[in-house]
């Protein structure tokens, strides 16, 4: 076996341009990619001599695959061949050849007619389909549906519609749900930055980057005196907005990210818990009589667990932290776990008190053991009750 360049290897370099997105770029772009250089590597002189008949057979395997590619050639004057031609380099002409080669001649006029298409109405994605060429062609044959979408929100900013509600011919919510990171890639190129929520990113910020109601933010908690029930209800979740009306005399609120915890938190006179999971601790900020209550975080023992204590003091700045100390963390050692990698904190947390910074450091730098973490549903209730017990009244 030689390492001479072969027909397939050509072939492969080509295919590599394609899967790059180069060559349907040069036919966007107008980038003088051809004529196009292909690396090939050739017998050397000492081959020549001593395997001429291998030699033969190569010359003979890169003619037959020629067409397509063209060769370059080289005199050769050897000692003891004589003249010989060889091949010392191999090209492509045209952007037609390196297409006809791969077979992609059908799908470069499939993206071609799209960019005309796209670059009629909107002119401004030329440089997205530049950069994004193969993602542009995956979706051919539904870009007449893009556009649609498209055309509607260029259209309709700051419609306060649901998703569901949309009137595009066509198309349904199920189309714009699957395709929301495509969408909003393109979306944010072609609306005003006023038609913008700049605040909401990513597909879960869909709706709210582009003007659309969202499905409401709905906050659970429990009343933990049964005196300050609503009509016998203990357990509710509503949306921020309606929670934000609630009127309550309440003198305490307990914040939670574990379910268990937030079910089988202890009645407690005059107070509720909340349970604090993900977007919804970000929006608890925006209820009222929450800035007015002593309020307690509890969460894991872990970088993590602080981090989100440090996140929800952005928001409500008096919240204390609960069983989230040393002397919990060591009354519990067999208790002990391992933090997920993925989920470790590693900032500067500015917004944690002194004691708390301390524990926070030495999980974060692994002084306790590696990636150390005791899980808030470890803590016994005997030692939550006695922490309750011992709040100032």
């Amino acid at each position: 076996m030689t390492s001479w360049t072969t027909p397939t290897d050509l072939r492969t370099q080509v295919q590599r341009l394609w899967d790059q997105g180069v060559l349907l770029r040069a036919q966007l772009h107008g980038e003088p990619l051809f004529p196009l250089a292909l690396r090939l590597k050739r017998p050397d002189t000492k081959a020549l001599a001593e395997r001429f008949d291998e030699v033969r057979q190569w010359i003979r395997q890169l003619q037959a695959g020629a067409g397509h590619y063209q060769l370059d050639w080289q005199t050769i004057n050897h000692r003891q061949l004589g003249r010989n031609q060889v091949p010392a380099g191999a090209h492509l002409d045209s952007l037609d050849a390196a297409l006809a080669m791969l077979g992609k001649r059908r799908e470069a006029e499939r993206f071609a007619q799209l960019c005309r298409q796209t670059l009629a109405g909107f002119p401004e994605l030329h440089d997205w389909l530049t950069r994004h060429p193969l993602r542009a062609l995956e979706q051919a044959e539904h870009w007449s549906k893009v556009m649609a979408v498209l055309d509607w929100f260029r259209a309709h900013p700051h419609s306060g519609l649901y998703l569901r509600q949309l009137d595009i011919a066509g198309v349904d919510s199920k189309f714009i749900e699957q395709r929301r990171g495509l969408l909003g890639e393109l979306l944010d190129r072609v609306l005003q930055a006023e038609a913008l929520d700049a605040e909401a990113r990513g597909v879960r910020g869909f709706s709210r980057r582009y003007g659309l109601r969202d499905k409401p933010l709905l906050v659970r908690l429990r009343i933990l005196d049964p005196r300050l029930y609503i009509n016998g209800l203990s357990d509710l979740s509503a949306p921020v907005e309606q929670i934000a009306q609630l009127e309550l005399d309440l003198e305490r609120v307990f914040v939670t990210e574990n379910e268990t915890n937030a079910l089988a938190f202890p009645a407690h006179e005059r107070a509720l818990v909340i349970l604090g999971q993900g977007y919804a601790l970000e929006r608890l900020g925006e209820i009222p009589w929450l800035h007015r209550q002593p309020l307690h975080y509890w969460g894991d023992i872990d970088t993590h667990g602080f981090a989100i204590l440090d996140r929800l003091r952005a928001h409500l700045p008096q919240a204390k932290s609960l069983l989230m100390d040393r002397d919990t963390l060591l009354e519990h050692q067999v208790l002990w776990g391992q933090e997920p990698a993925d989920k470790r904190c590693s900032a500067n947390l500015g917004r944690l008190t002194n004691a708390e910074q301390m524990l926070y450091r030495e999980l974060r730098d692994d002084h306790l053991g590696e990636r150390l973490r005791l899980e808030q549903e470890h803590v016994r209730f005997g030692w939550l009750q006695q922490a309750l017990d011992s709040l100032p009244v």
